[in-house]
């Protein structure tokens, strides 16, 4: 993928994505157009301050008061998120007036298809008066009203991006859900989220150690995987149910954890984390083997690529495969997903579809999302 940082072509658009793992803000600045490959031209990252990322863990327990204190935190993400493009358009040197539209995942706070609803919030509008640019956002629920997950919604992106006329990839983001792409010449793409990427990992870091997460995944290493508390985390009937899916925090929380540790205290904290890590590779290794036996080359992104310790072990759970990150393609690990927010914003200002119902199983394309003009 080229840098058209100097050129004038294209619609200029900003991705905002927060995820599910709660370490912050990730801004990306993309040019479009209907004749160049998407181009990228800057990137800006706000972490969550303590309050914030505490704000939205409280949000996923049912409790009173619940719609106080989600519109109040969308205040309070409307205004991280206009301070990130503030950071990243003084990154990049480029105006305000420049961009056609800021591409706004949202914080998930709920994900219930299965219900006929996701939430995501922000204030999108307040949003649009701080950043004085078109904002676009609610990108899920178009595809959950027509009968869809609402997720994942990258693997659209990652084919427009990624894929290539020859060769059988697939593209892996491990953030708090680990989320696969299927991109094989010749077949559809199917996408969905395996399971707990660093979730799990990360929440039994912070309750043991205080820490956010697991620097590399240096405190798993030092222990080792019990099968048995293994075997007993892979009956959970989401690992075993066919695409479309996808899942979230509603079940892969602290609470399904400690159910299952429920009479092994004798377990080290450090076994624990080796056998989460274990839990992720294994998982995402079975969904490859079984959905997209012919990929060659296993491209990685989101926050889980930096894991040395998860990535070893998916080299030796996938002896087969080239696996690599998607920097090796032309845009950083860390920038897909904000990236593919972008893209769909594009998508929306455009008219377009953003979703592919044989990911999400919506009963068709549809154009996704709604605008807030400036």
């Amino acid at each position: 993928m080229q840098n058209l940082t100097d050129s004038r072509d294209g619609a200029l658009c900003v991705g905002l994505m927060s995820g599910t793992s709660l370490d912050g803000v990730d801004a990306v600045l993309m040019r479009f157009s209907d004749t160049a490959p998407p181009a990228f031209v800057a990137e800006a990252t706000l972490p969550y301050p303590a309050e914030v990322r505490d704000a939205v863990l409280a949000l996923q327990a049912v409790d009173g008061n619940e719609l106080d204190r989600a519109a109040r935190l969308g205040n309070r993400l409307a205004e991280l998120y206009a301070a990130t493009v503030d950071a990243l358009l003084a990154t990049a040197g480029v105006a305000r007036d420049a961009v056609a539209v800021v591409g706004c995942h949202g914080q998930t706070i709920r994900h219930a298809p299965e219900k006929g609803y996701t939430l995501q919030i922000g204030n999108l509008a307040r949003l649009a008066e701080l950043c004085g640019i078109d904002v676009a956002g609610d990108f899920r629920s178009r595809d959950v009203a027509a009968g869809g997950h609402g997720a994942p919604l990258v693997p659209a992106f990652h084919e427009a991006l990624f894929g290539h006329p020859d060769e059988a990839r697939a593209i892996l983001n491990i953030g708090g859900i680990a989320n696969l792409s299927r991109l094989s010449p010749g077949a559809p793409v199917i996408g969905f989220d395996t399971g707990p990427g660093n979730m799990l990992m990360d929440a039994w870091t912070r309750e043991q150690l205080g820490r956010d997460f697991d620097a590399d995944g240096a405190w798993a290493a030092s222990g080792r995987v019990d099968a048995a508390l293994l075997a007993a985390l892979l009956t959970e009937p989401y690992f075993a149910a066919p695409p479309p899916k996808s899942t979230g925090r509603d079940l892969f929380d602290l609470a399904w954890l400690q159910r299952h540790l429920a009479g092994r205290e004798a377990l080290s904290p450090a076994d624990v984390q080796a056998t989460l890590l274990e839990l992720t590779a294994t998982t995402i290794a079975d969904a490859l083997v079984r959905h997209a036996p012919a990929t060659v080359e296993l491209y990685v992104c989101g926050g889980g690529a930096r894991n040395g310790a998860l990535m070893k072990r998916l080299a030796e759970r996938l002896p087969a495969l080239r696996i690599d990150v998607t920097d090796a393609l032309g845009l950083d690990s860390q920038q897909v997903e904000a990236a593919a927010f972008a893209w769909l914003g594009w998508r929306l200002l455009q008219r377009k579809s953003g979703n592919l119902p044989a990911v999400t199983g919506a009963a068709g394309p549809r154009v996704l999302g709604a605008l807030y003009p400036r």
